[in-house]
């Protein structure tokens, strides 16, 4: 493979702090394993996407991105769409979907052989636009967008310490939102199908993972041009409790409260302004519409 300049983004936020802290040590592996070149490190959220422009701009061909979905998601904001550059993963955050849908391992020797000797493939992203402050706002997403209960939970999961791992962050955060959340009149369209219905949340994947491993979207392909949609009806608590252990394993569908579409487009609008979910993040509200963009990244993932 054809040398190419490198350069590390490093959260040392991810993880708790704790990617910080091993900094030394992973630097030193991914030496060890031929990967060299420039660590550049966030220091607020939000900055990860300036760091990969200018490191873009300054001639970087492969950015090693060295967090989770939160890193990752900064990361192709600031890359989408730019054909010059390449994304390695190194999983460190809390939440690694994004990392668990591409077949990334947590394995740092394994992600590091991934990194160098892999040729990248394109992938799909996904361009959403709200409301936020009172104006309309965009951003890139890489795994998982969503309206409705969902967003409420990232919100409250984002919050709170991550210390016990994004699995057991996720499961607090729901369980404390879902004992006062309301199900909500929806309107979505899924390019021409429409639905209007009392729902819990609407999913819109290109990933397969949510939430620290919920298999939420078992059937999501990130490069076949389409997003899942996964319509959550009217659940009650109860269904909810007893579908959960399924949700993990992605045997939870067909539901008879859920429904899914694919297309290219989707707009999602409520009678009241509702909180969207951009890969664990939660920007804003309603009305949103999702695109697909096919072929937006350029990643190294397992053959």
């Amino acid at each position: 493979m054809t040398e190419t300049e490198t350069v590390f983004l490093v959260n040392p936020a991810s993880a708790n702090g704790k990617t910080g802290k091993r900094w030394p040590r992973i630097a030193r592996a991914a030496h060890s394993a031929g990967l060299r070149g420039e660590a550049v490190f966030s220091e607020r959220p939000g900055q990860l996407g300036e760091l990969a422009r200018k490191a873009a701009d300054g001639g970087a061909g492969l950015l090693i991105v060295v967090g989770g979905d939160g890193t990752v998601h900064e990361v192709v904001n600031g890359i989408a769409g730019r054909d010059d550059v390449e994304l390695a993963l190194i999983p460190r955050g809390t939440g690694w979907d994004f990392a668990r849908t591409h077949g990334v391992p947590k394995k740092l020797d394994d992600a590091l052989r991934i990194a160098r000797e892999v040729e990248a493939r394109p992938f799909d992203l996904g361009w959403a636009t709200y409301r936020a402050d009172g104006a309309e706002a965009s951003a890139w997403f890489a795994n998982m967008a969503s309206v409705g209960m969902s967003g409420s939970v990232a919100a409250k999961a984002n919050a709170t310490t991550k210390a016990l791992g994004a699995k057991t962050s996720y499961l607090l955060a729901l369980g404390v939102v879902f004992a006062r959340w309301k199900n909500v009149q929806l309107r979505v369209a899924v390019d021409d199908v429409k639905r209007e219905a009392l729902m819990e949340d609407c999913i819109v994947a290109l990933g397969r993972y949510l939430a620290g491993g919920m298999m939420i979207t078992p059937d999501a392909e990130p490069d076949d041009g389409l997003f899942d949609v996964l319509l959550i009806g009217d659940v009650t608590k109860t269904e909810l409790v007893r579908v959960m252990p399924k949700i993990y394993r992605g045997t939870h569908l067909p539901h008879p409260k859920g429904e899914v579409l694919r297309g290219t487009t989707v707009t999602i609008d409520a009678d009241e302004p509702m909180p969207i979910q951009l890969d664990g993040e939660q920007p804003g509200t309603t009305p949103t519409r999702f695109k697909v963009v096919p072929s937006a990244i350029r990643l190294r993932v397992p053959r």
